[in-house]
């Protein structure tokens, strides 16, 4: 894109511990890289429990029906979530000076490790350690850095739990890290399916680039994909509603003596959570709070 190029920012204050799910929201066709943090020196800072959230769009495709889905979009979320801390996010646009904002915030981002995986930017300078297992992820793309409470815990159990040439189910996989670092730490196949028709591409990219394509299928689809396959691992880092309505069908598509990894289960939704998991035979054996995070990881019991 031409730096000489008008660009329009928005930008949303956003709660703590929910950045990512934002990100998502503002994943709409004319928006670009998503970045977080306080814009510049010169703007306010974010309250305390606060933080912002942008995204940017060429001024072109600045029209009132764009900013008419960007506000219905945030406006969606605290019913899609049941969290009453996400009513009223309310976006601000601003017109930048020409520049090109799509990949000005490269400037900032930093590569990250969970465990021995080593997440860096595919243009980043930075060296991984001797034995990292290293994945190559563009950020700032809008389904998900790697970074948020959730992703880690789940990331930590992918390499806690994945052994040479398992199977893996990433179910609402959206950016495909969860698949892909499953296949990077040894999985024979990861299969991730998602409803958001953007993630598929962005998905399949991200295996490609780190050289597992080969082992990693992604589908734009529910809970359907599944069929009546069944997988050594059952990753879900998805809304805590939705795993505890579909429990039934994680779980069967998990091997007796397989593993899971359930998360995106905020605080308030735990008790239910847990008990959706132990109402159909799974084990629970290790509870990862995070901040206000849970992410729930055991096994199917061999009857």
């Amino acid at each position: 894109m031409s730096a000489a190029l008008a660009w329009t920012e928005v930008r949303v204050l956003v709660p703590d511990g929910w950045h990512e799910l934002v990100a998502e929201a503002l994943a709409l066709d004319a928006c670009t890289s998503v970045a977080f943090g306080r814009p510049s020196l010169a703007c306010d800072p974010a309250p305390p429990g606060r933080d912002y959230v942008r995204t940017f769009f060429p001024s072109r495709a600045d029209t009132p029906a764009l900013r008419a889905r960007i506000a219905a979009a945030l406006a969606a979320l605290a019913d899609a979530t049941g969290a009453a801390e996400l009513a009223g996010l309310a976006p601000e646009f601003r017109a930048l000076p020409p520049e090109d904002y799509a990949t000005s915030w490269k400037k900032s981002w930093k590569p990250f490790r969970v465990g021995r995986l080593a997440v860096i930017a595919p243009w980043s300078a930075s060296r991984p350690r001797p034995g990292d297992v290293v994945m190559r992820l563009e950020p700032g793309g809008a389904f998900g850095s790697g970074r948020h409470a959730t992703t880690r815990a789940c990331l930590r159990a992918v390499e806690d739990r994945v052994r040479p040439g398992a199977g893996v189910l990433d179910a609402g996989s959206g950016s495909g890290i969860l698949a892909v670092a499953a296949a990077l730490f040894g999985a024979g196949a990861a299969l991730g399916f998602d409803t958001d028709p953007n993630a598929e591409p962005y998905a399949r990219a991200l295996a490609l680039d780190n050289g597992v394509g080969d082992r990693c299928g992604f589908r734009t689809a529910g809970f359907e994909a599944i069929g009546g396959a069944t997988f050594d691992g059952v990753l879900s880092n998805i809304y805590a509603d939705v795993i505890q309505a579909e429990v039934v069908r994680l779980r069967d598509a998990l091997l007796p003596g397989g593993w899971f990894a359930f998360s995106g289960c905020s605080a308030d939704h735990a008790r239910a959570t847990r008990a959706a998991i132990g109402s159909v035979g799974l084990a629970l054996e290790e509870e990862r709070v995070r901040g206000r995070w849970h992410t729930f990881v055991g096994t199917r019991p061999v009857r």
